[in-house]
């Protein structure tokens, strides 16, 4: 009886394949028994990665081995158009990576997914637009928390910790500064000045205005005009009729 086109060594029908796209990165596939009854290296590594449900059975590869032809055969599959796999790199036995791919002609081709053979066990790699959003969503929680500790540690400016977390009580109802904070503060807000432009001069008065004077500046006038008297003496002041008798 012949085994029909796509199906396992033991005559059962494949796995459904899965859409172009579909995410299965949540999944790897490892048989320990194939491990141990073939080796693995780059003339047997397709027929291991035709086992698992991230092979599509209608690809290129799998027309060229119903026709007993290698199924990594770069001359025959640049002949043709469809879905294909390629052996990108192989560091046997330890580690292969198989690209699938859309052939339009010999010269072009779109890459779809990556495929990797770890010690045996079958991943499928994760898109780049997934790795960025996961490493930029990881930056921003790390942000976050950072800004969440800085605010923590400005609002107990004026405490001294005592526990984890805990602000201790004011002592002798005085609040004690913390100055390593402060100096620190200190010098955001100097770097900070400095990067600022300078203030620009104050416009001129127009002509024939007169600044305004204060009490304070009545007061120091005053003070100023009576310093600059000549001391009196008080005895010839009183005159020679209430002076003193001795």
């Amino acid at each position: 009886m012949a085994t029909p086109p796509g199906a396992n060594f033991d005559g059962n029908p494949p796995v459904a394949p899965q859409p172009p796209g579909t995410d299965m990165t949540g999944i790897c596939f490892r048989d320990q028994l194939w491990l141990n009854t073939y080796p693995l290296d780059r003339n047997l590594i397709f027929d291991y990665f035709a086992l698992s449900p991230f092979y599509d059975w209608t690809c290129n590869n799998e027309q060229l081995r119903l026709q007993s032809i290698h199924p990594l055969d770069i001359s025959q599959l640049s002949k043709m158009t469809g879905i294909e796999y390629m052996l990108s790199e192989v560091m046997e036995p330890n580690l292969f990576v198989i690209r699938k791919q859309k052939r339009d002609s010999p010269e072009k081709v779109t890459p779809m997914l990556t495929y990797y053979i770890l010690d045996g066990s079958i991943y499928q790699a994760p898109q780049l637009c997934n790795v960025f959003a996961a490493r930029i969503g990881r930056a921003l929680y790390y942000i976050s928390k950072a800004f969440t500790a800085a605010a923590s540690k400005l609002e107990k400016i004026g405490y001294v910790d005592e526990g984890e977390g805990v602000p201790s009580e004011p002592k002798a109802g005085k609040d004690l500064i913390d100055f390593k904070e402060v100096k620190r503060i200190d010098h955001i807000l100097a770097s900070l000045q400095r990067k600022l432009p300078p203030a620009p001069p104050p416009p001129p008065f127009p002509d024939g205005y007169v600044l305004p004077t204060t009490e304070a500046e009545k007061g120091a006038e005053t003070q100023q005009g009576v310093e600059s008297q000549p001391p009196v003496d008080p005895i010839i002041d009183q005159g020679p009729a209430k002076r003193m008798k001795f």
